[in-house]
């Protein structure tokens, strides 16, 4: 009885040995031959690379040139040539920024003023037909500005001040104190008044560099001089204007004079009295006698 004991404890244990060996195998061999995990793909690292380091702005290094003239001329037709003007600017995709008509009756002459903005790009075409199609150049005067550096340091000036604005934003976040709160905010005030100053001359750089602006004057004889006649009537006409401004003009020039009309009339009593005063004084001897 003891011996078929001991024979079925030990088939027992026999079998919990088998059992266990070869789970204990799988386990080494799982671990010893588990396959490293597959490396990054090439074109996936980049994208990875740059989302932990984002890069900075791209700086635009281009060149930033402003122009600016002015041109003077005559014509005989000045409406003729404003026409001319208005529509070689509308077809260059520029406008009319102001305009103005004058009357010279100094100068006698008839004058008008356009101060117009031109894509840059058609700036030299435009004032090549513009100065064509002139009589007479009186002038031309164009100044070209080179703001690059100017504009390159503006734009690094706005994204300096908006990193400061986001570092002290974080702060606010953080701030437990009243005090520290308001001292925060007054600083981001700053930093955002200086933003805003800094983006307002940014963006009048990028309009002058965008637009160049140009002044025309031209100018023309008023008609009553320019068709000159030779008829009567005309000359009667001429003949009358003349007489009447050389009337106004003695009529103010005796105005000019008045203290030497007053020292003249002074003058003039003077010896008058002086010769009444004569006549009395050798009348008086013939009366005594």
């Amino acid at each position: 009885m003891k011996t078929y004991f001991i024979i079925s404890v030990g088939f027992c244990l026999g079998l919990s040995s088998c059992s266990h060996a070869p789970a204990e195998k799988a386990t080494v061999s799982d671990v010893v031959l588990m396959a490293p995990p597959p490396p990054l793909k090439a074109e996936k690292a980049p994208a990875i690379e740059a989302h932990i380091n984002p890069p900075g702005p791209a700086i635009d290094t281009a060149k930033k040139i402003i122009k600016e003239g002015n041109i003077r001329f005559e014509t005989h037709n000045p409406k003729a040539a404003r026409q001319n003007i208005v529509g070689a600017l509308q077809k260059s995709g520029g406008y009319l920024a102001e305009e103005n008509e004058t009357n010279s009756g100094e100068t006698n002459q008839k004058e008008y003023s356009l101060q117009i903005r031109v894509p840059s790009k058609n700036f030299d075409s435009f004032l090549n037909n513009l100065a064509s199609s002139a009589d007479h150049i009186e002038s031309k005067n164009i100044h070209i500005r080179d703001v690059t550096t100017q504009f390159i340091d503006t734009r690094a000036e706005i994204s300096n001040n908006k990193q400061l604005e986001q570092r002290y934003l974080q702060l606010a976040a953080k701030a437990t104190k009243m005090t520290d709160l308001l001292a925060i905010e007054d600083k981001l005030a700053s930093i955002r008044t200086t933003i805003d100053s800094a983006q307002g001359q940014l963006n009048y750089l990028s309009s002058q560099v965008s637009y160049s602006s140009l002044d025309i004057s031209f100018y023309t004889r008023q008609a009553g001089e320019v068709n000159q006649g030779t008829g009567f009537a005309y000359k009667f006409k001429t003949a009358f204007g003349e007489g009447w401004d050389i009337l106004q003009n003695m009529f103010f020039v005796i105005i000019a004079l008045w203290p030497l009309l007053i020292v003249i009339l002074i003058v003039f009593l003077f010896i008058k009295r002086w010769k009444k005063r004569k006549v009395v004084i050798i009348a008086a001897p013939n009366a005594t006698e």
